[in-house]
């Protein structure tokens, strides 16, 4: 028996694995400290109302048989994929029903979308990245090739027309480093993925803290985007169901390789190897659409963003340099006197009882970086700043 080699070319710690370990071992010799935790990107504001109510409903439906539901189609219920496709169609978006395949959550697809790409593909990573896009790739073991993200270009890389790509994965509004490509940017994206007869990956988890009009929440917001571009969405920083699990990804119909349709490629690897999404969770979903789902979500996303306002404004008074906060929940700071990332985590750990991410955990062009979220409760996020201010002018400036 052989087991996959692949394995054991990763990491052998998980990034907030590790993190977990040393605020653990910091709580326990210091069980006085009040530890403020603006680290991992999980909400902390409970579900909408209209939310809680359609889950309520749903349930009651699953005592009865008239209502009973068992087994729901692979690519997701009818009302929830209507749903999404007139949310698109808010921002003149054109997606049809049979492009959406409802899913557990954006993190799972963005893994399990290597299965319909054969194993020589080269794969494009911006560095710093979000872990899951490397790990993933590693775990089959698919060469990889970065593209550097970096204070000089703000971490928004721009194509190499030079190098050759396969599959490009974008992240915007980005995570880890909260930075945002503009429509232009991207469009230089969709042209050099067309170019190469590459396909893009983009992740727009975080798409609905982009308040500007002007600024792009979808790739398919740019012209030729359709037949290069795959794109995944979650609910998990839109309505707070990290805990409730629920995303989409979307296959346009006109995207082919090797005059293979992509689309029927992943609806049939979704009708083999998935089951689909609790008819409770998919109604609950339905109900973020609704005039007062709405409504409640963007009173959520306005907390949260005033919670970066707070984090943003902070750094700026002491001279920091970040980007994000702006259209992202994350504030990627540079750390101070050229600082290790972990030294960095160490130091507000134990200086400050607050913690945050080691931008070094994301890739080599992390390192002297920091990532703050403005997921964490008001009142604490403003004691971390007030801590972070007393600490930085007692011990840095």
């Amino acid at each position: 028996m052989n087991i996959n080699q692949n394995y054991l070319n990763l990491e052998e710690s998980y990034l907030f694995s590790t993190i977990n370990k040393k605020i653990a071992a910091f709580a326990n010799a210091n069980p006085e400290v009040d530890i403020i935790r603006l680290g991992i990107g999980d909400v902390t504001l409970p579900l909408p109302g209209s939310v809680i109510k359609s889950f309520h409903e749903a349930v009651d439906e699953m005592a009865h048989s008239r209502t009973f539901h068992g087994y729901g189609p692979e690519q997701g219920y009818g009302f929830l994929r209507k749903a999404i496709t007139s949310y698109y169609a808010q921002r003149e978006i054109g997606v049809e029903e049979s492009e959406i395949f409802v899913s557990d959550g954006s993190k799972c697809d963005v893994a399990n979308i290597l299965d319909i790409f054969g194993q020589d593909n080269l794969v494009l990573l911006p560095n710093p990245v979000y872990p899951v896009y490397l790990d993933t790739n590693k775990m089959i073991g698919r060469d990889v090739a970065f593209i550097h993200a970096n204070r000089e270009n703000g971490f928004l890389p721009q194509p190499d027309k030079n190098r050759q790509a396969d599959l490009i994965y974008l992240c915007s509004p980005n995570n880890p480093t909260g930075a945002a490509y503009t429509k232009e940017e991207l469009r230089k994206w969709v042209e050099y993925a067309n170019c190469q007869d590459a396909v893009i990956l983009f992740d727009a988890a975080y798409e609905s803290f982009v308040s500007d009009p002007n600024m792009p929440r979808s790739i398919y917001e740019i012209t030729g985007a359709r037949t290069c571009a795959i794109e995944f969405n979650s609910f998990s920083k839109m309505a707070g169901f990290t805990g409730t699990r629920l995303g989409y990804t979307v296959i346009p119909q006109q995207l082919v390789r090797q005059g293979t349709s992509l689309h029927k490629l992943w609806m049939r690897r979704q009708t083999t190897k998935f089951n689909g999404v609790s008819y409770m969770t998919q109604r609950a979903g339905a109900a973020v659409f609704t005039r007062e789902g709405q409504k409640e979500i963007q009173e959520n996303l306005d907390y949260y963003r005033e919670n970066a306002k707070i984090i943003a404004s902070k750094l700026d008074q002491l001279g920091i340099w970040y980007t994000g906060g702006k259209h992202s929940p994350y504030i990627w700071m540079e750390t101070p006197a050229q600082m290790d990332s972990w030294d960095f985590f160490d130091f507000l750990l134990e200086k400050t009882g607050i913690v945050g991410t080691p931008g070094i955990g994301f890739g080599d062009n992390g390192q002297g970086f920091f990532r703050l979220t403005a997921f964490g409760d008001r009142s604490k996020t403003s004691q971390a700043m007030d801590r972070l201010d007393r600490a930085w002018r007692e011990f840095i400036i």
